[in-house]
């Protein structure tokens, strides 16, 4: 029988060699695609768990964002923390945008997420609940919990043929991050607020010390507190923007379109980008108490900041006292209104602009004029009255009968103005712009 040479396997193999490599390779592809598919869902079914151990997640659609188990650098004297969170999932860069059990992490590496009774239950290694929906509701048929590409984490009815009728979404209680599509104000008809809260730390999701909120007395503002105190005003909606934020006529540059949602159900801002692309544009109100805006470079792979508030000093909630005005331009920075002088003359001169300023003389009521001050962040609007149907003049006539009148202006800027709103009291926190802001009359 004839035998092969040590030559003849050596050329054999060589042949075999390209169908070998091709078959790893094949091989290693489809066990890749596996091994993906065991460890990333896009649904949660009530037959399913996700567990830390079986380091499972769940992927949007479009593989845009992910929502799974992580834990901070930070421990406990029960061991590591860890969180159930949203975070996205194609930039190199991880950067959380959601947290379920901020203010109850599992200390030990044991968690389950599952549906239970149509609701979505976090459980620890007791079994015991530490975040759920919290749904009092009985929903009788099959429920499923879903991730969107907006970064949006839904339960909605399984059978339903609307799939965008949610029985609970975590837009609803956003974190520290405000996402495209996201809103932050509140719904009417429930009670229910929406607002950023910051984190602890950089490396704490729990509640930090920073809100940021849509105030809806008076005329909607937004609002950042630190704990219960005022920080920063944004100025009232003017149909183009906060008449204390000018920048935002700029944001347009980045693709951001601008919402102010005001009717019978629910008062709330939120924004858009139009270039469907650009998922990667958050609002963030960090943990040092600034609401900083970013959007993602993918060619330098990294967070690119474009926007921040408060910006600078005259940002500053009520920073020159009552019936003055602060001014970047000027030195110092505040400034009497028309007409008003320090009320601590000395306190003034030393940089202490706690008291304001006070008239100069005592107003007559029917012979007084007004004085126009342009480029304006309106003054605080939680006590003013608004008149949506009337214009400027008929708003001038108003304030000149009503001797209590101290100002007015144009609720919406747009189209020539319309509306009114209304002061009576002291104006306060008001500041000149080079650009934007708007007309403000003072008696």
């Amino acid at each position: 029988m004839a035998t092969l040479s040590t030559n003849d396997n050596e050329r054999r193999n060589t042949k075999l060699s390209p169908f070998l490599h091709f078959n790893f390779f094949f091989f290693f592809v489809v066990l890749l695609a596996l091994v993906r598919h065991v460890f990333s869902i896009n649904t949660l079914s009530s037959t399913e768990t996700l567990t830390i151990s079986s380091n499972r997640t769940i992927v949007s659609p479009g593989n845009v964002f992910e929502l799974g188990f992580f834990k901070t650098t930070t421990s406990s004297r029960n061991g590591d923390r860890w969180y159930l969170g949203i975070w996205y999932k194609s930039i190199s860069e991880r950067t959380y945008v959601w947290v379920a059990n901020r203010d109850n992490p599992l200390s030990k590496s044991i968690g389950t997420l599952k549906i239970s009774y149509a609701n979505i239950v976090l459980l620890d290694h007791y079994d015991t609940p530490v975040w759920s929906t919290n749904l009092t509701r009985m929903v009788k048929s099959p429920v499923v919990a879903e991730l969107l590409d907006n970064g949006n984490f839904v339960l909605r009815d399984f059978k339903s043929n609307n799939q965008n009728r949610f029985l609970w979404q975590s837009f609803d209680y956003p974190v520290d991050t405000l996402l495209p599509e996201m809103k932050i104000g509140r719904n009417l008809k429930t009670g229910h607020e929406s607002f950023l809260s910051s984190w602890r730390s950089p490396y704490d999701p729990s509640s930090g010390g920073f809100s940021f909120k849509l105030e809806t007395q008076g005329l909607p503002e937004l609002y950042l507190y630190k704990k219960e105190f005022l920080l920063y005003r944004s100025g009232p909606w003017n149909g183009v923007g906060f008449s204390g934020i000018p920048t935002m006529q700029n944001w347009s540059y980045f693709d951001v379109v601008n919402n102010f949602i005001e009717n019978r159900e629910e008062v709330a801002y939120s924004f858009n980008v139009t270039d469907h692309s650009m998922h990667y544009l958050r609002f963030t109100l960090t943990s040092e108490g600034l609401l900083q805006i970013f959007r993602w470079v993918t060619i330098s792979s990294e967070w690119n900041l474009f926007g921040v508030l408060p910006t600078e000093n005259c940002d500053l909630y009520q920073i020159c006292g009552r019936d003055s005005y602060c001014d970047m331009k000027t030195s110092p920075t505040c400034n009497c209104i028309k007409g008003f002088v320090p009320k601590n003359v000395t306190a003034w001169a030393l940089g202490d602009t706690f008291h304001g300023c006070v008239r100069k003389s005592r107003l007559n009521c029917h012979g007084d004029v007004f004085f126009l001050m342009k480029r304006m962040k309106l003054p605080d609007t939680s006590t003013s009255i608004v008149d949506k149907r009337i214009g400027l003049n008929e708003c001038k006539e108003r304030c000149s009968k009503d001797c209590n009148c101290t100002g007015f202006a144009n609720k919406d800027i747009r189209n020539g103005g319309s509306g009114c709103v209304i002061w009576t009291r002291e104006l306060r926190d008001m500041r000149n712009y080079v650009a934007g802001g708007q007309d403000l009359y003072v008696r």
